[in-house]
């Protein structure tokens, strides 16, 4: 252990009491009117102490301009040493971002933090005057390593923190188990207080000949949104620096962790080996009641867009996704592997529950013993596709693969892609049934366009057979036939339904028709899984009581972006936005067509808009008073149909859900309608007078009566 992590490691005890894990006040977080601020306000940094960061980030952030600079003046002749750079330099300046951003907005939470902060600057420039001769020895370090990644979300660099064994060889012909632990709620968990924990406490598990990665997650959201793409972001990261088996990836975490290791189990079942959730939640409405005593009045759309992320709709998914839950016997949140096994339950699957005796909210030791000896057998199995079905046989079929989804956003397991939903937010599903004759048949629901796709050489030659019937058609009889021979290299094939018929889809892949499709199916929140820009108007609008609401909820977002998702959203000015920009980018229009430059471009060719001459916002037959009256909506942008255009609104869940990681889920549906004389709080932008979903083909639905 080096000096700095000896030294860490006395910070992190002395710290240990104010950094436990903070949870929801439970009734107390239930007044929407009365909402404390989620990260709270940090302590008054002294004269002296504010002097001597101010020095350090500044001698800290010349060393990452010269590195840059360095960078941008590489020459080809030593492009391998650029591109340690390239890979390196987000490794150091995640300790500048972490320090300033604390230092900027009063984020220490405790004084304690602060001699943390010094220390974290030194580390950082050791790094950079290591990086400047060309070296980053901490990229072969063992033991405890904090690294970083520039996020195509935002451009901010993101920390996440690796545990390496001692044993790891970087030499060809060996690759490494990883598992992914996910954190628990700690709501003063600011970058300063993750990377000092990732340099100084190996966690819960550190499996032998493991690799065990701990994502950041953009703060305290239970990996969602901003926080689910980090987790990915920093796997891939890691994927490029070490040698990791990528049939051995298993997801893990205790808390609100659990929960998003029940998020990713369910929602990305083919990417791993096997599942660990401990205690956290897996579903908004029942655990609000059970833990935080809340009464729930949802809107239709917020019921709707629970199915999101709540896991109880997709435990079909856990079918050939080896899965042991944990929970305390006298932990409030073991409802949360409760809920999921009689989910699994009505799905004819068991669930592996360890239960803690005599354990409230933590793992109890003989528990994690336990858990182990599962993980390591199944990852000795070598890939969940040795798995045999442990679903009960269907008459003499039986099911090979199975894959349930509410939204294309995920739309992928093992074998299945589905490209095309009959209804969003309904239950699509595909399954896949063998005979013992090798005769395959596929059953489908609310699905329009699926894929089946050979993952390995061989493998499915030995569990597929001839394709002879999907939903009772015979396949023969439409052309969509598939054999496939042993032997034959990997292959797919897509399947359209035309409403009447299923048939072979030829074209996949070419199709420019607009759609939903993934990655372009909304609602609103799902603009800021990606690259995305704030549009900012320069004009005076088409009333002065819309002007200040837009730029009160700009100035809302911008904050908040940064408040909780720890980044800095990208903003420019409507004179300023350029064709590269919506190439790259989702990009989001604040304001209206007068108002915003940009949006003048684009505003007559949306389903929800303006009619100037009349002055009002219409969506179809519904029109609304444009002096007081703001449509919030996401859209195919019409200049990039590849990308999405939003109006006026980041993420939309507000402060009121800061409050409780369950309640953070999308609030608005595709497209709303905002009387702005009400004005916003920590639930709402306004007063909600009209909202929808768009169809399929992300055209207005009837208005409903």
């Amino acid at each position: 252990m080096s000096c700095w992590q000896k030294q860490l490691c006395h910070f992190a005890l002395v710290l240990s009491s104010a950094l436990l894990p903070t949870f929801a006040d439970g009734p107390a977080d239930n007044q929407f009117d009365n909402v404390r601020r989620v990260p709270k306000l940090g302590v008054e940094v002294s004269p002296v102490d504010r002097d001597e960061l101010e020095a350090g980030l500044k001698a800290l952030g010349d060393q990452i301009a010269k590195l840059k600079a360095t960078e941008d003046d590489e020459p080809e002749s030593t492009r391998s040493r650029g591109d340690v750079l390239r890979l390196a330099l987000p490794d150091v300046e995640i300790f500048h971002r972490a320090v300033d951003q604390a230092l900027r907005y009063q984020e220490f939470f405790d004084a304690k933090e602060i001699p943390v902060a010094k220390k974290l600057l030194e580390i950082g420039k050791e790094r950079a005057t290591q990086l400047a001769m060309g070296q980053a020895p901490w990229t072969k370090a063992t033991g405890l390593v904090v690294l970083g990644y520039r996020s195509k979300i935002d451009q901010t660099v993101q920390p996440y923190g690796l545990i390496i064994p001692e044993t790891y060889d970087p030499e060809p012909g060996h690759r490494y188990r990883l598992d992914l632990w996910f954190h628990g709620r700690g709501e003063t968990l600011s970058e300063v207080n993750f990377i000092n924990q990732r340099l100084s406490n190996k966690g819960e598990f550190t499996p032998p000949e493991t690799l065990v990665l701990h994502p950041y997650g953009r703060y305290c959201n239970a990996n969602k949104f901003a926080g689910e793409v980090d987790t990915f972001e920093a796997l891939e990261n890691a994927q490029r620096r070490y040698r990791i088996d990528s049939e051995k990836i298993a997801v893990r975490g205790f808390s609100m962790g659990g929960a998003a290791c029940w998020q990713f189990a369910v929602h990305y079942p083919g990417r791993w080996f096997a599942a660990n959730p401990g205690a956290g939640f897996s579903e908004t409405p029942d655990f609000l009641k059970v833990f935080q005593k809340e009464t729930l009045q949802p809107t239709w759309f917020e019921q709707k867009l629970w199915r999101w992320y709540d896991c109880t709709g997709y435990a079909a998914n856990l079918a050939f996704l080896p899965t042991v839950a944990y929970s305390g016997d006298m932990d409030s949140q073991k409802q949360a592997a409760d809920i999921m096994e009689a989910a699994l339950k009505a799905e004819n699957l068991p669930l592996i529950h360890i239960i803690g005796p005599m354990t409230a909210h933590k793992i109890h030791a003989d528990s994690k013993i336990e858990i182990e000896r599962y993980l390591s057998r199944w990852a000795r199995l070598g890939s969940p596709q040795e798995l045999e079905s442990p679903l009960p046989k269907d008459g003499e079929w039986e099911t090979i693969e199975q894959f349930q989804t509410y939204t294309l956003r995920y739309n992928k397991s093992r074998w299945i892609t589905i490209h095309g939903m009959k209804e969003h937010w309904e239950p699509a599903r595909v399954v896949v049934q063998k005979s013992p004759t090798a005769e395959i048949r596929i059953l489908t629901k609310n699905v329009s366009a699926f894929e089946l796709k050979v993952l390995d050489d061989g493998e499915m030659s030995e569990v597929l057979g001839v394709l002879t019937s999907i939903d009772g058609e015979p396949t023969a009889k439409a052309g969509t036939g598939f054999t496939i021979p042993r032997g034959r290299n990997p292959q797919s094939i897509a399947f359209l339904n035309d409403g009447k018929s299923w048939r072979r889809d030829t074209t996949r892949g070419s199709d420019t028709a607009i759609h939903k499709r993934h990655g372009l199916q909304g609602p609103i929140d799902d603009a800021f899984l990606d690259a995305f820009i704030f549009v900012k108007p320069t004009m005076k609008g088409l009333s002065p009581e819309v002007d200040k609401w837009v730029q009160s909820e700009f100035d809302h977002a911008v904050t908040h972006w940064r408040q909780q998702m720890r980044g800095d959203a990208r903003v420019r000015l409507d004179t300023e936005i350029t064709k590269e920009d919506m190439e790259d980018a989702n990009v989001v229009f604040w304001g209206d067509p007068r108002s915003n430059d940009a949006l003048i471009q684009v505003f007559d060719e949306l389903p929800v808009s303006w009619n100037l001459k009349e002055n009002v916002v219409h969506a179809g037959e519904l029109k609304f008073d444009a002096a007081h009256h703001v449509p919030i909506m996401i859209y195919p942008n019409p200049l990039n149909p590849k990308r999405y255009l939003v109006l006026n609104s980041s993420f939309t869940y507000r402060e009121y859900d800061y409050l409780n990681n369950a309640r953070q889920t999308p609030k608005l549906p595709d497209w709303v309608i905002v009387d702005v004389r009400t004005p916003p709080n920590s639930r709402w932008p306004g007063k909600i007078v009209a909202a929808d979903f768009f169809d399929e083909e992300w055209k207005l639905k009837p208005a409903k009566k």
